[in-house]
């Protein structure tokens, strides 16, 4: 027994080494027997060339410390960069505001959306409660330039309250709801009107800068007395068409500016219609003073 000890002894690999014979080799998994017949599997790909049944190899296993602290560093690193970039940002929900109202619409508006790293899925505005079927802004950048919706089909005089849902990524996230009444017959002041060709025009196209100038009683006196009509009943006049203005004021049916009215559903009325306004000081159907072609 004392010789087999000794020969077990002699045959025994180093501290930091583990023997083993080579048992069978298959399928790239090799069956390693150790010293005290025990098996295991290895990777086949991991062993010495020319090894076979019967092989008598060694693998020596260290515990690489130095590695160890280097690869938590870099980790705890990683780890950091992700939160700082993904996980320190606050969503913060959208704020509403009214731009403008009339007696049967409003604009909605909201400011600039911030939403950090996240997608924007949707915007939904809801009136009273109730989704709106609006078409709004898809992506941030859109939402960010297009940042306000008209409303219409209002009813007279009467109160509302609006809120936008945005759904991102990372939730779903409300306004606060916004209050907005719509104006009775007698208030003018959401009226937004936009001037086209004059009969009266010394050059029938009236263009922005002499709107800007405030200087279009001298390319048509009918246009320039509009003009001092809507600012005495408290509205506004634009110089171009966009989603403010509430009439288009024209006596000849052509031009750009008129196109876009046509296009964008704008009543488009005789100055008959402003007149009429100031005189019985409430707002009058624009129907009754549409222009024909």
């Amino acid at each position: 027994m004392q010789v087999l000890a000794e020969i077990s002894k002699s045959i025994a690999p180093p501290s930091d080494k583990s023997q083993f014979t080579v048992g069978k080799i298959d399928a790239g998994m090799a069956v390693l027997l150790t010293c005290e017949n025990q098996q295991i599997e290895f990777p086949s790909i991991l062993l010495p060339e020319g090894v076979k049944t019967g092989s008598v190899v060694c693998i020596n296993v260290t515990r690489d410390t130095v590695q160890e602290v280097s690869r938590k560093i870099n980790f705890d690193k990683l780890q950091d960069a992700i939160f700082h970039e993904f996980g320190s940002f606050v969503q913060h929900p959208p704020v509403l505001s009214v731009r403008s109202t009339t007696q049967t619409s409003c604009i909605i508006e909201w400011s600039k959306l911030d939403i950090g790293k996240d997608r924007l899925l949707g915007l939904h505005l809801f009136k009273n409660n109730q989704r709106l079927p609006l078409n709004l802004p898809k992506t941030l950048k859109s939402a960010n330039i297009n940042n306000f919706v008209k409303v219409s089909g209002l009813e007279l005089n009467l109160d509302y309250e609006f809120s936008l849902e945005m759904k991102t990524s990372s939730g779903t996230f409300w306004s606060d709801a916004v209050k907005v009444k719509t104006h009775s017959l007698d208030n003018l002041t959401g009226i937004v009107v936009a001037f086209g060709q004059f009969e009266d025009a010394s050059n029938s196209n009236l263009n922005p800068d002499d709107l800007e100038n405030k200087s279009i009683t001298k390319r048509s006196a009918t246009a320039g007395k509009c003009a001092e009509v809507i600012e005495k009943v408290g509205g506004k006049w634009s110089t171009q068409i966009d989603i403010n203005v509430t009439h288009f004021i024209c006596q000849i049916p052509s031009g750009p500016q008129y196109d876009l009215a046509t296009a964008y559903n704008i009543p488009i009325v005789k100055p008959e219609w402003i007149f009429a306004c100031e005189a019985d000081r409430k707002l009058q159907p624009a129907l009754t003073y549409y222009l024909s072609r």
